[in-house]
């Protein structure tokens, strides 16, 4: 199984779009816009990035991307959210009543940081990277809760800032806005070793 062979779609709802298939190619993958739901079928991983939360799940409604992606999910392929991705995809939402995806069992809270510290670049420790990966946070979300089977992978100021549950891979700050893409090559090795357990199976 090459990186090459790997095929991973970033929703391109809203968000930094070119900026994350920029960093996927850049880490070997073949990397695609998604507008249509019919896209997934084509996929072995899948990008939900950051921008506006509410705006992505209204979206992702309009277009039938939440039962597709749920079932993309439930397939074992790939997720990775970013920013306002890792809202998406959480269990729990602080302040909301429903969740949008529902798919990785966490809480997080919107906007966390608050005004005073609404943009900043920090050198982050992530597990299972070797050197810090530089890490830009704008009005980012916070992990407040896990699960059992939640991993946690990186922490800013005692607050859990990257994490994964099994397939999924969020992450409350933009690394597709540098041009560090090691999270996205750990993303990348997860689609990989995926598609590898699928065809062996």
């Amino acid at each position: 199984m090459t990186t090459q062979s790997l095929k991973i779609g970033v929703l391109a709802l809203q968000g930094a779009v070119s900026e994350h298939i920029r960093s996927l190619e850049r880490a070997g993958a073949q990397a695609v816009a998604v507008k249509k739901t019919e896209q997934l079928d084509e996929l072995d991983g899948l990008v939900i990035p950051g921008g506006e939360s509410t705006t992505i799940g209204k979206l992702m409604r309009k277009y039938g991307f939440i039962e597709s992606v749920r079932e993309f999910s439930d397939a074992g392929k790939p997720i990775f959210g970013t920013c306002a991705g890792l809202i998406v995809l959480a269990k729990k939402i602080e302040g909301q009543k429903e969740p949008h995806l529902g798919l990785m069992d966490m809480t997080v809270a919107r906007n966390a940081f608050g005004r005073q510290r609404e943009s900043f670049e920090i050198d982050l420790p992530i597990t299972g990277i070797q050197q810090p990966v530089r890490a830009v946070f704008i009005r980012a979300p916070l992990i407040r809760e896990i699960g059992a089977d939640v991993e946690v992978l990186a922490v800013y100021n005692g607050e859990m800032v990257t994490a994964r549950e099994g397939h999924l891979l969020v992450s409350s700050f933009h690394p597709e806005l540098t041009d560090d893409y090691r999270l996205h090559e750990y993303f990348t090795h997860m689609v990989r070793q995926s598609k590898t357990g699928e065809s062996k199976g």
